[in-house]
């Protein structure tokens, strides 16, 4: 059967229709009176020529040739619909099985007349006010069906394809006659639309045709414009593609459509429309789609952090370990990332690395000093200058439905009348819960579960439990002095170079001066200070560069030349006691920028056994001040008794910093058993343990931070609680090579190795 495919023309059963010669594209030569025919509809219009199966709609109809004229006029008589079965295309030709597509006869002849004699009527009726309304009523009067009717008018109907398809496709009568009736009706509207010669519409349905012919009309209308002149397109119909587009969930969907309509409604006149405006621009800047999931490449993974961060080999062990689990499920899985560490360890910026390594955008939210819960969900749009919370901001900024974001310094949120920001993380980090965050300013949820949270404190001391049960605690140990000298090779030297616009070839720092500003210029956990100092060096040979004028020469910094760039000493390092004195015994602290030394002194004189306790201690310690003066007491109560004549004094310099906390316990014990006894302890030893009552030396933490202060101070030994063994496997190699650990249970054990005694 010769087989034609149309686009955009309304094709009926049992119409006459009428086509040139060049309509069939060269083959109507094949054609002749009583040719059978079939007719589909296509879904787009092609340019190309190229037609594929699946541009076909599946229901046609069948057609007879019945006259060629001498003017190659071809007249062809509809038959029946019919279905194509497996249509295939070959040289162009389409070939298919075609069967009968059966009709529900859901609407009797006399309704159906009736209905054909109400639609003319209104035709007639509807053409008279225009000047070739008499050569209309003719045209009318000639049409013998609802078909024939559609088919005649089928050019001046405000139809799309699709549309014009769906009226050949309705199984039933009636709903035919209604798809048909509708739009002729639309048609009519319309055209009284334009010449604005009709007067109000009367009737409910006749209200709804018009409201129909009027949108459509302004579609029209604005899409023109639109398309003449791009750059002014109104923030409508913007808003309206940008939600089109954008892939929301219903919910947000719905809302925001609602506020698109308010907006509609308004007007720029109106003073809520900037809000109204503002509210929209955010949420169709979000993305909303799902992204796909991207495989995770271990073996450059690990390459990137290793490029990015000297050391840390545990840190990076547990990301690849969360990467590798990702990689199985092949979704974002895993716990809450929190790295705890003094500053300038990395923490901040192993995020970035992170984000490299997954091939994913990298955004970082600042925490320090949020007070107020609405800068973590976001202010109810009710309020003047409402904004969404930060969480969604940087969601915005990233450009992405899965980051890799950064909580910078969690454990410094504050808690007032504004609310409880930590509690409101709750929600963001709870992988139950994040999937349908709700931001306050956007009233809709939103899916953060394809996120990876990395969150970074100091310590977890201020974090509350709930909030710290969501997460896993990685430490981040500080760098020894080999490790830093590293990081400045690596890392420090070469980046400070490029900022300052130095190349290699102009500066060299010597090994010698590296060791030397790391040693005497700083004395942190962290490589800041270090990288300040190395800053400050490129600052100063960039003068010297510059003044001379010779941007080919080198600039050599040795220990010799080093005081010129940095001037003297800004610090003096710890370092162990030169002499060896009864009472005074080196105890081993956990700051928030690292470990440190500190001094436990006592010392007797003439009074009434009063105790006098300086150098800025808190409630925790003066508490281990009385404790360890019990222990005393009781080992050794014969030497104890000239407290009762003898004021007793214990100091910790520095005394103009806080010091709070357990862990000098054993240090405090072993001071005043050393005063008492008169037998002072090696300068070579220090130590560090909680002590309880009964003479236990309890577990403490920050184990790593202490060991490195103990080495870089020159102490030889060190007593350590016997639970901590097992922190030993993050202490670096180079640290517990310099130093004798001795594991103790008992204070007896620690005073028996340092005074001999009891």
């Amino acid at each position: 059967m010769f087989t034609q495919p149309i686009y955009n023309i309304l094709l009926l059963p049992d119409v006459t229709y009428y086509f040139k010669k060049d309509f069939f594209a060269g083959r109507a030569e094949s054609l002749e009176p009583g040719t059978d025919l079939a007719f589909l509809m296509l879904r787009t219009e092609l340019d190309d020529g190229c037609l594929t199966p699946e541009d076909l709609y599946p229901i046609g109809l069948s057609a007879k040739v019945e006259s060629i004229s001498e003017e190659d006029v071809i007249q062809i008589r509809t038959l029946d619909r019919v279905e194509a079965i497996d249509p295939a295309i070959k040289n162009g030709e389409i070939t298919a099985s075609f069967v009968p597509r059966v009709s529900v006869e859901d609407m009797p002849e006399e309704e159906q007349q009736t209905a054909f004699s109400e639609l003319r009527g209104a035709l007639l009726k509807f053409v008279q006010g225009y000047q070739w309304g008499l050569w209309a009523r003719g045209f009318i009067l000639q049409r013998k069906d609802m078909n024939d009717m559609a088919s005649a008018l089928s050019e001046y109907l405000n139809l799309t394809a699709d549309e014009k398809y769906q009226i050949l496709a309705a199984d039933s009568v009636r709903r035919r006659y209604e798809l048909i009736i509708g739009a002729i009706r639309e048609f009519m509207e319309i055209a009284k639309v334009s010449s604005e010669a009709q007067e109000a519409q009367k009737g409910d349905q006749e209200q709804l045709y018009r409201e129909a012919a009027l949108k459509k009309q302004i579609d029209y209308l604005q899409k023109e414009l639109d398309d003449m002149h791009p750059e002014n397109i109104s923030d409508v119909r913007k808003f309206e593609k940008k939600i089109k587009e954008s892939g929301m969930n219903p919910e947000a969907r719905k809302e925001a459509e609602k506020v698109l309509n308010r907006m509609r409604q308004e007007g720029k006149e109106s003073h809520e429309y900037g809000l109204l405006y503002d509210y929209l621009d955010f949420v169709t800047s979000l993305s909303w789609k799902a992204p796909g999931f991207t495989p995770v490449d271990l073996e450059r993974a690990e390459k990137i952090l290793d490029e990015d961060h000297y050391g840390l080999k545990k840190v990076k062990e547990r990301i690849i370990q969360q990467l590798a689990v990702m990689a199985l499920n092949r979704k974002q899985y895993g716990s809450i990332l929190l790295f705890v560490g003094a500053p300038g360890t990395g923490k901040t910026s192993i995020g970035q690395s992170i984000a490299r390594a997954l091939g994913r955008e990298y955004v970082r939210i600042s925490l320090g000093g949020i007070r107020d819960e609405a800068e973590i969900r976001g202010h109810r749009r009710t309020y003047i200058g409402a904004m969404p919370g930060r969480v969604m901001e940087a969601m915005k900024r990233s450009g992405s439905s899965n980051p890799v974001m950064v909580l910078d310094e969690v454990d410094k949120l504050a808690k007032d009348y504004g609310g409880d920001p930590a509690s409101a993380l709750l929600e963001v980090l709870d992988p139950e819960q994040n999937n349908t965050f709700t931001d306050h300013y956007m009233n809709v949820p939103y899916d953060l579960s394809n996120v990876l949270f990395v969150c970074t404190a100091n310590t977890t001391d201020t974090i509350p439990e709930p909030l710290l049960n969501r997460m896993e605690v990685i430490s981040f140990p500080g760098y020894t002095a080999v490790e830093k000298f590293h990081i400045a090779k690596k890392h420090l030297i070469p980046k400070a170079l490029d900022t300052m616009g130095i190349k290699k070839t102009m500066l060299k720092v010597t090994d010698g001066a590296l060791r030397q500003i790391i040693d005497e210029y700083t004395m942190e956990a962290g490589v800041r200070d270090l990288k300040k100092c190395i800053e400050t060096i490129c600052r100063s040979a960039a003068v010297r560069l510059v003044k001379n004028g010779e941007t080919g020469q080198c600039l050599s910094v040795t220990k010799s030349s080093l005081s010129d760039y940095l001037g003297k000493k800004q610090i003096r390092a710890e370092q162990k006691l030169s002499a060896k004195i009864p009472g005074v015994v080196t105890g081993l602290a956990w700051t928030r920028a690292g470990g440190a030394i500190l001094f436990i002194e006592t010392k007797l004189t003439e009074g009434k056994g009063k105790l006098l306790i300086t150098g800025q201690l808190g409630d925790v310690m003066k508490e281990s001040v009385q404790i360890a003066l019990s222990l005393v007491k009781s080992l050794y109560p014969k030497e104890c008794r000239v407290l009762e004549d003898h004021d007793l004094h214990i100091h910790v310099p520095a005394g103009a910093v806080p010091k709070d906390g357990p862990s000098a316990g054993i240090t405090l014990t072993t001071a005043l058993a050393s005063l008492i006894t008169g037998k002072a302890v090696d300068t070579d030893i220090a130590m560090t343990g909680e002590v309880s009552l009964r003479g236990g030396v309890m577990p403490i933490g920050g184990l790593p931070e202490k060991l490195m202060a103990a080495q870089r101070a020159g102490v030889r030994r060190v007593f350590i609680p016997d639970d901590n063994v097992e922190d030993l496997e993050d202490v670096a190699e180079e640290v517990k090579e310099k130093l004798e650990i001795i594991p103790v249970k008992k204070v007896t054990e620690v005073l028996k190795q340092t005074i001999g005694t009891p």
